[in-house]
């Protein structure tokens, strides 16, 4: 029986004690014939070297990362199916480690966007009559949005503040994260006048006035709910000429972190001020970091060329 004899056979095992689906099916023949065409020789022959030197050929066509570990897995199986019937005595995929697959880059924003977003937050507190539900939403939202990108808060951490962050006249206040830790966040002075604002707004209603949350809501929690603030968030978008969809109050979180690293923060200084517990969560910004050295040395080197 040849490889192709071989690869059908185990199509053939996956299909009836495996119950892979009919497409599961035709991505395993897809990559396994891939294989056996690219490698010199019959698939169900080859050796370590033989496969590795496939997988780098794979590589080198720049297919993604997630391709080319799903092709070694279709390998993987097709090699312990090998072994597992005797037709081999080793399987030449055991030290072969999976591609690295690159984390996403989080979603974030300009701050040519970041400045028109805040903008007409505070347009429309200024004067109510440009928003679309009044005055106590207005003044609501754009303290949220200022205090947002000001600290680089969870959405669930800024919807949930005491009032009693914002009676301190001071340039930093304590949040309560994840894990029930405390941290220092800074608080800007236009966050601090747009939640001043709010906060006067608030104190004159009665059923407002009564909550110790200074966003507070007529929900479970007694504050406002974050779904409610991101559609909040993405209709202000929109009335900015923003693509709504495009925002959320994660991605100005994101926004927060990476215009910091973009002009000149130091990456453990953002890890502290985003609440995470390890560096390696804030290494998603890396690349932030990469292109701030890339144009310091375009830009100062003496021997860099214009």
């Amino acid at each position: 029986m040849g490889a192709s004899g071989r690869i059908e056979a185990f199509l053939e095992m996956m299909a009836v004690e495996r119950g892979a689906s009919a497409h599961t099916l035709d991505a395993y023949r897809r990559d396994l014939d891939d294989a056996a065409a690219a490698i010199d020789g019959d698939l169900d022959q080859a050796d370590a070297e033989t496969v590795r030197d496939y997988l780098d050929s794979v590589a080198g066509r720049g297919l993604a990362a997630t391709t080319q570990a799903r092709k070694l897995s279709a390998l993987r199986q097709f090699f312990r199916f090998l072994y597992t019937e005797n037709i081999r005595t080793d399987d030449p995929t055991g030290t072969l480690a999976s591609p690295r697959k690159d984390r996403p880059l989080p979603k974030t924003m300009t701050e040519n966007e970041t400045g028109r977003l805040i903008e007409r937050a505070a347009t429309e507190a200024r004067d109510p009559e440009q928003a679309p539900n009044g005055e106590a939403q207005a003044l609501r939202l754009h303290a949220l949005v200022e205090l947002l990108y000001a600290t680089g808060l969870r959405v669930t951490e800024l919807v949930g503040l005491p009032a009693s962050v914002a009676r301190r006249d001071e340039r930093f206040f304590v949040v309560r994260g994840k894990g029930n830790k405390e941290r220092m966040v800074p608080l800007g002075s236009g966050a601090k006048r747009a939640v001043a604002a709010w906060l006067s707004y608030r104190d004159k209603n009665p059923a407002l006035a009564k909550s110790r949350f200074l966003f507070p809501a007529d929900s479970d929690t007694g504050f406002l709910p974050r779904q409610v603030f991101a559609r909040e968030l993405k209709g202000l978008a929109a009335r900015a000429g923003i693509a709504s969809e495009k925002i959320s109050p994660h991605v100005l979180r994101h926004a927060f972190a990476s215009h910091l690293l973009a002009n000149g923060a130091d990456l453990r200084a953002v890890q502290q001020l985003l609440g995470h517990a390890d560096i390696s969560t804030t290494q998603i910004y890396t690349h932030v970091l990469e292109e701030r050295l890339v144009r310091l040395v375009n830009e100062h080197h003496p021997l860099a060329v214009g």
